[in-house]
């Protein structure tokens, strides 16, 4: 499989989009039409894609922004345009199924881009499992051992819920390692020290 490299836009369309409904979400109500309700999810099928965009406060859209920037960059950068909205987009959708599927209170919305972005994340770790991420900005830790924290906390979460939708952030890392795994399968990939 050839890949040819490209500049990332999407991961900026991405941030930007999630930023602008974001401040939308002060001034209307018109978001309770774009959330995620596993009750209603026949009723409202679109919102599958559009929960991805709305979140639930500024540190909700700030960390995970800063999660999209630097992942998103990374893998973009590595797979093309195509693929990586592919990625986010089928991680997103996957997520607010794995939130179906666990929600306890199924009137209770998802709303965000974590289940997308676990999805960039785990294609990242299947594909440069020794990629440093740098805890608290000092402490060189490899992608892998970061993200097998993270899947641990999820799993975790399912069975001491948090308000954090656990299940969407394993939906996606799933969809993720399983492009991961294929595109791995494909494609040479540059190991990152």
């Amino acid at each position: 499989m050839e890949i040819v490299l490209e500049r990332p836009i999407w991961t900026f369309i991405f941030i930007v989009v999630c930023t602008v409904t974001h401040i939308l979400q002060y001034f209307t109500n018109l978001w309770y039409y774009l959330a995620f309700y596993p009750a209603y999810f026949l009723d409202l099928p679109w919102t599958f894609v559009t929960s991805i965009f709305l979140h639930a406060n500024f540190e909700h859209l700030l960390f995970n922004m800063i999660a999209l920037f630097f992942f998103g960059l990374a893998l973009e950068n590595m797979v093309g345009r195509k693929l990586f909205v592919t990625i986010f987009f089928l991680s997103g959708i996957v997520g607010n199924i794995g939130y179906l599927v666990t929600a306890l209170y199924p009137t209770v919305p998802a709303i965000g881009a974590s289940g997308a972005i676990y999805g960039v994340v785990g294609t990242l770790v299947v594909l440069t499992p020794f990629r440093k991420v740098f805890l608290y900005g000092l402490f060189p830790i490899p992608l892998v051992a970061v993200v097998a924290f993270w899947v641990l906390l999820d799993v975790l979460g399912l069975f001491a819920p948090t308000g954090i939708a656990s299940g969407a952030h394993l939906g996606g890392v799933i969809v993720g390692a399983i492009f991961g795994w294929y595109l791995r399968r494909k494609m040479v990939i540059v190991r990152y020290m």
